[in-house]
């Protein structure tokens, strides 16, 4: 499955609730909520349209921007975020209006917008990597590639097709959410049915629908075959409650002989992550994946799990910083030694690029290579697989399948055909001498901009450099120090299979560390200068003010620390530890709803429950206070009988503040 926040079609879900998506609504801001987008543009465009005020159009106008881009209509989306960033909406609308712009591949308008945005929340540095994305973009515009021919798949049906995966006796399977589909209800995310699976026959273009074992009322979708297709690997999103939240699993499923099983998760799924688009070794060995754990690089990441002796799959592995970024990596593809994935981070053309590398003979992995249009686009480029069943034609040295959301397609996701000719003859290269490798890391020391200044709990705009910080820089038993230039910056010449710590310090602001391995880092000859980044937030010093802990909840009536709260306060640990003269008081605030005393007595038993926590990770009971306010300080002021349940839940919260 898709998983959303990415802006990629209807593929990128991350499945809310199922009532969310097909129960009916009566307005257009309920729609959107819900994750209606289909039925949210509808009703939006006619509210917008009898709106008053300008405030009230910016706010309708960047809904409307979000819907369409949700359901990837991107000449409309780009017109209402123009629409919401003129009628005052502000920064957010002219992000998202920059980049529609840049998937649109209108690149200079997009550098524009970029620059602007950049100015506007007052660092040019936050949109710096876009600008020079959208450059290098243009520039591979215009080059012509002759060798490669891309052509739309002739059966695409107009709906979302997408992730083809070979099959036996010259038949695709592929995800699509056309008419047809399991279930009687309608996915009022896109407005068509929910994705199945398909069996295409390449001979005669008809598409079918799988199997019925493996086709349920949830989306199905991206899968993945052993070589003698006795097994098959693929993604299920649950469909959750109104109070739950759905994810999307990797299932497996074997073939009996007359069907396949029905489908089980595999063991190492954990709860409340999203894992899809699984790819198997052709020895049935590795498994390949995507997943947006935290353990990861940020967003999206791939991982590799190997079967082990007793047949089960082992703990997964995640694969190193040439494939993995803070971005999104998504949808690997594993062709023997070579490995193909998208990614929105690495340079590319506009949402996500379609990307390349293999294993060397030391069993690193290259440094990867963009396959660049006509292979991507300004769209989402992804699901690439290499076709070697089909007879090729005289003179094709490759041919297969890719994904795309590119402009001119029949649908939303369509599957296109490609060749790679045998290109002329190439002119002798010159004798190449000994290559001199580099590995440089690019460092910035960076501070939040908030919306409000002054204020930590408001929303975080971007980043901007952090002059006068130093950098103690660790390798093994070296230590050394380092100190950033007017721009927040340093540079650093790494050495092989290293592992590197980073501290980054400034007065007035919390110390905060990092880590870069070069472990694994492969070498390209037609690169043999690499540059890797790396960029430390520190979060300034607000004595005596509160700042309000995510994700820390408690079960009703209880006070122990749950599973889902050990993450923020592990890191909060990690932060005293890196700080060891500041002291903090821990609070918890309660709703207005039940009597003063309780509240009062049942906020302390909690924020001391997360004072307790703190001190069984190391952290000096000295330095640690624990207040309960009951409900004295809302941080919304509203009636408690009119009080809303995300007013409620606002209030309910854990803070820490700096006393010393």
């Amino acid at each position: 499955m898709r998983i959303r926040f990415i802006p990629a079609g209807i593929f990128l879900i991350l499945t809310m609730a199922a009532c969310q998506y097909t129960q009916k609504i009566k307005d257009g801001r309920t729609a959107y909520e819900r994750k209606q987008f289909f039925v949210a543009a509808s009703m939006l465009e006619k509210e917008f349209n009898k709106a008053d005020t300008r405030l009230e159009k910016g706010k309708l106008a960047y809904l409307l921007g979000e819907s369409y881009k949700a359901i990837n209509k991107s000449p409309q989306a780009i017109q209402w975020y123009r629409t919401a960033y003129d009628n005052q909406y502000g920064v957010d609308a002219l992000k998202e209006y920059a980049f529609a712009l840049k998937r649109a591949e209108r690149y200079e308008e997009a550098m524009l917008a970029f620059k602007e945005l950049g100015i506007e929340i007052g660092s040019p540095y936050e949109y710096r990597r876009e600008i020079s994305a959208c450059e290098i973009a243009a520039g591979w515009k215009k080059i012509k590639q002759p060798d490669y021919v891309v052509e739309l798949a002739a059966f695409n049906s107009g709906k979302a097709d997408y992730s083809p995966a070979l099959y036996r006796d010259n038949q695709l399977v592929i995800t699509s959410d056309r008419q047809g589909s399991t279930g009687e209800d309608t996915y009022n995310w896109t407005g068509n049915d929910f994705s199945d699976l398909y069996l295409v026959n390449l001979t005669s273009n008809d598409v079918f629908p799988f199997d019925k074992s493996l086709n349920t009322a949830n989306n199905e979708g991206t899968v993945a075959f052993a070589n003698n297709f006795a097994e098959a690997y693929f993604t299920r999103c649950f469909n959750g409650d109104k109070r739950q939240d759905a994810y999307c699993k990797l299932m497996v499923s074997e073939w009996m002989g007359s069907g396949w099983s029905p489908a089980k998760p595999l063991p190492f799924v954990e709860e409340n992550f999203n894992y899809g688009h699984p790819s198997l070794s052709k020895d049935g060995k590795k498994l390949y994946f995507s997943c947006n754990h935290p353990d990861g690089w940020g967003g999206f990441d791939i991982y590799m799990s190997e079967r082990q002796t007793g047949g089960e799959w082992g703990a997964p592995q995640l694969l190193n910083r040439n494939i993995n970024t803070p971005g999104n990596e998504r949808f690997p593809v594993i062709d023997s030694d070579t490995l193909y994935f998208s990614s929105d981070h690495h340079s590319g053309m506009g949402g996500l690029d379609i990307f390349k590398t293999y294993k060397l003979s030391n069993g690193a992995w290259a440094p990867v290579f963009n396959l660049k249009p006509p292979i991507n686009s300004g769209g989402d480029d992804f699901g690439f697989v290499v076709d070697y069943q089909s007879p090729r034609k005289k003179g094709v040295l490759q041919q297969g399948y890719l994904t795309s959301t590119r402009e001119n397609g029949a649908g939303n996701d369509d599957i296109y055909r490609f060749e790679k000719r045998i290109p002329p003859p190439a002119i002798e290269p010159p004798v190449k001498k000994d290559i001199a490798y580099k590995m440089i890391l690019d460092g910035y020391v960076l501070e939040k901009i908030h919306e409000v200044a002054g204020d930590p709990n408001s929303r975080v705009l971007g980043r901007k450099p952090l002059p006068e910080s130093t950098v103690e820089i660790r390798l093994g038993k070296e230590l050394k120090s380092v100190k950033v230039n007017e721009e927040g910056y340093f540079t650093l010449e790494l050495a092989e299979e290293a592992d590197y710590g980073f501290v980054a310090a400034r007065a007035g602001y919390l110390s905060n560390k990092a880590a870069f391995s070069t472990r694994g880092l492969g070498k390209d000859p037609e690169n043999p200068v690499m540059r890797y980044e790396l960029e430390i937030v520190l979060d300034r010093i607000y004595l005596d003010k509160e700042i309000r802990l995510e994700n820390i909840y408690y079960d009703f009536d209880k006070w122990d620390i749950r599973k889902d709260a050990e993450p923020t306060l592990n890191e909060l640990a990690e932060n005293l530890q890196l700080n060891p003269a500041i002291r903090i008081q821990l609070s918890s605030h309660t709703d207005c709803r039940g009597n003063d005393r309780y509240n009062e007595d049942l906020s302390q038993k909690r924020a001391q429950s997360a004072v307790d926590y703190l001190i069984s990770k190391g952290i000096d009971p000295t330095r640690l206070a624990a207040k309960g306010y009951g409900e004295t300080s809302p941080e919304v002021d509203c009636l408690c009988t009119r009080c809303t349940e995300d007013e409620h839940q606002a209030n309910r919260r854990t803070t820490f503040k700096i006393i010393e």
